[in-house]
């Protein structure tokens, strides 16, 4: 009976807490969660204990996992982002701040005597994993747009010049979505004839679909890097936080080492691995393709230029970076903020336009903007 009780009570709160998330989900416009692919296909693996131990690229004796999908997805990952024919490596990580991690471990061992640059709109993670991994660091100043001050850096870098360099740019930064140029940042190095540098790009939010954007941004190996981060729970829409880190092959034999009883090499960071997440990556790509995608980036971008238009029309300040899915407001009221999800800071917030945002739900949006902005004159008033 009591056992029967349980069962009962279990399924009571599943149903109440599906039909939680199917509303809320419903309502999400402030974080970068990609909606629009339906990943029911799928659904019969998550019967199996997929665990891709180790380095993807190197048998393990533990054979139920989906290594063979996770190199696809690094391969399609590394021409994309334009890595040397064959010194190229990767491996799909359980979120951008593990790749961001994992970056900046490669090029400390690299380069054990460096200090690390990085912008101060750049991630809160990136400090966290700098303390953990002992590095000196320097926080250069942002332009209004949040994309790194390049005369800051320029002549910080010229005060330390006979030190090691590891910058960390971002392709797309939490609150506006800017970009840093790894083209102007190797132009640096060349006028400071800075010898040893190292560039890590963190391009959790807007690294997945900047290929796709026209012009393209310069961000990739050919532009100078020498990893980069994403995420796979935004754009690439995973049901499950994931992402992803290329760095070149050469950086990694740095660090690898062998475990006996995996049978396989130790070159990630965490030792078992989600199987699972590399399945919704390859997902995504087999079914879209390199066009599909690119489609899907132009859609975004007219949906997000399209919410900056009407939200201008209600707030003259409202604004967005160039090719940005992130559209900038002033701060709403906290009402407004609760039932969006929105991100925000002390003065400024966001919407942004992740496929399976449509114009329907802008407008709805503009609609309560608009109401809130009412209410806060009157009250003012």
């Amino acid at each position: 009976m009591e056992k029967d009780l349980l069962i009962d009570d279990t399924s009571d709160i599943l149903k109440q807490l599906l039909a939680e998330m199917g509303a809320k989900s419903a309502m999400t416009l402030g974080y970068p969660v990609a909606k629009d692919i339906d990943f029911s296909e799928l659904l019969p693996f998550i019967k199996y204990p997929l665990n891709n131990v180790g380095d993807p690229f190197i048998p393990s004796t533990y054979t139920v996992g989906s290594r063979e999908q996770e190199k696809e997805v690094i391969e399609f990952f590394s021409k994309l982002f334009r890595a040397e024919e064959d010194n190229w490596w990767g491996y799909v990580t359980n979120g951008g701040s593990e790749g961001n991690l994992y970056g900046l471990y490669l090029a400390r061992e690299l380069y054990p005597k460096a200090i690390v640059y990085y912008s101060e709109a750049t991630h809160y993670s990136v400090q966290k994993n700098l303390h953990l991994l002992n590095m000196p660091n320097i926080t250069i100043r942002s332009q209004d747009s949040g994309e790194i001050d390049y005369d800051d850096l320029e002549k910080t870098i010229s005060i330390n010049r006979q030190m090691p360099v590891i910058i960390l740019a971002n392709i797309g930064t939490t609150m506006t979505e800017a970009r840093d140029d790894v083209g102007k940042m190797k132009a640096i190095f060349k006028r400071l004839a800075i010898q040893h540098h190292y560039i890590h790009v963190d391009g959790a939010l807007a690294g997945s679909y900047a290929a796709f954007m026209e012009p393209r941004p310069a961000f990739d190996f050919a532009d100078g890097a020498d990893s980069i981060a994403i995420s796979g729970h935004k754009f690439f829409g995973s049901l499950i936080p994931c992402g992803m880190v290329i760095a070149k092959k050469n950086h990694r034999d740095r660090i690898a080492r062998s475990i006996d009883y995996i049978g396989t090499m130790d070159t990630t960071i965490s030792g078992s691995r989600n199987g699972h997440t590399p399945l919704f990556l390859w997902y995504v790509i087999k079914k879209l393709g390199v066009e599909g995608l690119r489609k899907r980036t132009r859609k975004s971008l007219e949906v997000a230029a399209y919410a900056e238009e009407m939200l201008r029309e209600v707030e003259p300040a409202v604004w967005r970076n160039p090719s940005a899915l992130t559209v900038n407001i002033p701060k709403p009221d906290k009402a407004l903020i609760k039932k969006w999800q929105l991100a925000s800071g002390s003065d400024w917030a966001h919407i942004i336009c992740m496929p399976g945002i449509d114009k329907e739900q802008i407008d709805a949006f503009v609609s309560d903007f608009k109401l809130s902005k009412l209410s806060s004159a009157v009250l003012a008033g």
